[in-house]
């Protein structure tokens, strides 16, 4: 019987091996997940094929991207399914017009309000809010469309992954990455896991134990989290990069665990 996580209206069935990959590739690790209008599945991942492409059931589709992305960083997935996916270099926020006009940037280094420690993932909703998990300050922050900063969302444990619906008052899913150094690196309920909260940064529910690892229960470090129509939960982890910091004594497990799929109780 497969194992059952999170809580209230938020509980999902792990389904394990859900990714069926052409024999002889890996992701490697997958940083990013998107879903279209259509619940085909992208995962960016760092290996040689950059974006994989899967069916809801985990049947693979295509794959592009070989050559042009270095490192895969985010992805984003517009109402108009199209894609938006960035590798790693300065982490800043910069609001773009379709057709590639710079509009406006804003963000600094730092902890005060609207300033960042490693911006990661982005998205927005239909009431126009911009939210940016910014990672090393431990906390989302929420900007208007002009990034005028409004409210921060915290409790939360470097937070990386980001997802919600385009809609009005969306429900939000963040990937939390656990313990970065080796002082705090046992310490328990600090991730990796994801965070289930609303509109209003309000925790709803939480999938994860108090301590990383590879249980069926366990993250290593969720770095992207995307949602199906039916709300099933997608969750890219980068396990590959973190596992040495959390594991140093012990070998790199092969393959990596690096892409699952959570499928809503209903």
């Amino acid at each position: 019987m497969a194992d059952i996580v999170g809580s209230g209206d938020f509980r999902y069935r792990i389904v394990d091996n859900w990714a069926k990959l052409p024999d002889g590739w890996s992701f490697k690790e997958v940083a990013a997940v998107g879903v279209d209008g259509k619940d085909r599945v992208y995962a960016f991942n760092r290996g040689e094929h950059p974006m994989m492409v899967f069916d809801r059931d985990g049947n693979f589709l295509s794959s592009w991207g070989e050559g042009l992305w270095p490192r895969a960083h985010g992805i984003h997935i517009g109402p108009d399914d199209s894609l938006y996916m960035t590798d790693d270099g300065a982490h800043c926020v910069h609001k773009y017009s379709p057709d590639g006009k710079l509009l406006l940037s804003w963000g600094e280094p730092g902890t005060d309000p609207g300033q960042f420690n490693i911006a990661h993932n982005i998205c927005t909703d239909a009431d126009g809010w911009v939210y940016v998990a910014d990672r090393e300050n431990h906390r989302v922050q929420v900007f208007d469309g002009n990034g005028k900063y409004e409210t921060q969302w915290n409790n939360l444990h470097r937070p990386c992954g980001l997802y919600m619906q385009y809609s009005h008052h969306p429900v939000c899913y963040i990937g939390e990455l656990g313990p970065g150094m080796a002082v705090n690196r046992n310490s328990p309920n600090l991730g990796a896991r994801v965070s289930i909260v609303d509109h209003q940064g309000k925790l709803l529910s939480r999938i994860g134990d108090p301590h990383p690892g590879l249980g069926p229960t366990q993250f290593l470090g969720p770095h992207g989290v995307a949602v199906d129509s039916r709300g099933d939960v997608y969750v890219g982890e980068v396990a590959w990069t973190l596992w040495p910091g959390l594991f140093p004594n012990e070998p790199r497990p092969e393959p990596m665990r690096t892409l699952r799929k959570f499928e809503k109780v209903r």
